[in-house]
């Protein structure tokens, strides 16, 4: 479950989600743990995805 892998004011919105709440994605910067977390904004009690930071820099890079 996403609040066991952060608390809840690590969470932001990606700056690219939808204004109109549809297609929104939250990550947590986990960088102590090497890490970074990805949930469904509109579900997030749901699983949340965890990323090393490296691979998540690399995922950024390509979709820019």
């Amino acid at each position: 479950m996403a609040p066991e892998v952060a608390p809840e004011s690590a969470w932001f919105k990606s700056s690219y989600s939808a204004e109109n709440g549809t297609n929104c994605v939250e990550v947590a910067d986990l960088s102590r743990a090497g890490r970074v977390g990805i949930r469904d904004s509109k579900h997030p009690e749901g699983p949340a995805l965890l990323v090393s930071a490296n691979a998540f820099a690399a995922f950024v890079g390509m979709a820019r």
